[in-house]
């Protein structure tokens, strides 16, 4: 969408140890990125290395930025710019206007989200999204999705929604917000805790008896890959079990967003073992007191990982039917469908797009 644009935005990759600071101009990077520890505890440190990082991409282009656009840990009224109190963020206590801040400093809009939801806008703007409807436009089909759940599987569960190539913020800054949902697995605890890095450690640890405190997800990955030892099947089942509590959210947010599903995160990165837990899940009917039987969504799901889940997803059985009294044909799309498939651009790739774009489309809405 914005691949011929001129315009340069700063933009920020916002961890807990290291800020690393960069820009954007026509979705590509185009200065050497900068690298700064967070220092999370001292907040006027903390705000003069932000400072400091973007003044020297700043100092490597040839023209002027437009904006400031990251993604930032919440809590926090992204649209004020006041960033929460954060778990790994210490000094961040009371609510910090980051935003204003950094305005003043470079007397440049700014623009903060979380990345949940800068990863699905990127994921619709140049990922996925413009991707699959390329796929479908080659095969002959008249579908085209112009929805996107974004989903994100790392320290924690994030999520993000684009509407018709809009982003859905919320009028709470917390639209998308899954990581609250309700665990299936433990009703009294949010989601989260069974969609996470600490979620495949823990129940790798309850289903080999083995201590897994110091494993990491791609430990617990070549476990199950056989090429590390351990406790192959009960590394394949902590995947699944991911999979099958993060299906339960996606359910609950396809009934009122209804378009494709990506995912991405570190985590995705055992996506063979976490997306058959995803589909099972999501293939599981739900009944009436009745006896009745109905499918988990009114959408078919396939697996776009798939070659043949991709094949059958861009296979058309729709037909074309008569106007009463006229002498045309209207197509009609009866079969419903719902892809889910991994992330090409990858998280970061993807979050940098979302904020660059988000910062263009919100300057020139305000045009």
């Amino acid at each position: 969408m914005y691949e011929q644009d001129r315009r340069i935005v700063l933009t920020l990759d916002a961890g807990g140890t290291n800020f690393v600071f960069s820009a954007m101009q026509g979705c590509a990077e185009v200065v050497e990125p900068v690298r700064l520890a967070a220092v999370p505890d001292n907040m006027e440190r903390c705000l003069a290395v932000l400072v400091d990082g973007f003044r020297q991409v700043k100092s490597q282009l040839t023209r002027e930025p437009v904006a400031i656009s990251f993604a930032f840990p919440g809590p926090a009224d992204y649209a004020h710019g006041v960033i929460g109190d954060l778990p790994n963020f210490p000094a961040f206590r009371g609510g910090v206007a980051m935003g204003p801040f950094l305005e003043e400093q470079f007397h440049l809009p700014v623009f903060i989200n979380n990345d949940g939801n800068l990863f699905a806008y990127g994921e619709a703007l140049a990922g996925t999204l413009p991707q699959i409807n390329k796929c479908l436009i080659e095969s002959g089909s008249p579908r085209r999705y112009r929805n996107l759940l974004g989903i994100t599987l790392g320290t924690g569960f994030g999520g993000g929604v684009v509407i018709d190539g809009r982003l859905l913020t919320g009028d709470n800054g917390c639209g998308g917000d899954v990581w609250l949902m309700r665990n299936p697995k433990y009703p009294e605890l949010i989601a989260e805790e069974s969609v996470s890095i600490r979620a495949v450690r823990r129940v790798y640890q309850e289903l080999s008896g083995e201590d897994a405190s110091a494993l990491t997800p791609k430990d617990i990955f070549d476990i199950a890959e056989g090429t590390a030892p351990g406790k192959r099947q009960a590394a394949i089942d902590s995947f699944h079990e991911l999979g099958e509590v993060t299906a339960d959210a996606i359910i609950h947010a396809l009934d009122i967003v209804d378009g494709l599903v990506v995912i991405g995160g570190g985590v995705a990165g055992a996506a063979k073992y976490i997306l058959p837990g995803i589909m099972d899940e999501m293939k599981r009917p739900v009944g009436t007191f009745g006896g009745d039987k109905f499918p988990s969504l009114q959408m078919d799901v396939f697996n776009l990982e798939e070659k043949e889940g991709l094949a059958a997803f861009l296979t058309e059985r729709d037909s074309e039917v008569k106007v009463p009294l006229a002498d045309r044909t209207v197509p009609y799309i009866a079969h419903k469908k719902v892809g889910i498939a991994i992330s090409a651009l990858g998280a970061s790739r993807a979050i940098s797009l979302g904020a660059y774009a988000f910062a263009l489309a919100a300057l020139d809405n305000n045009s």
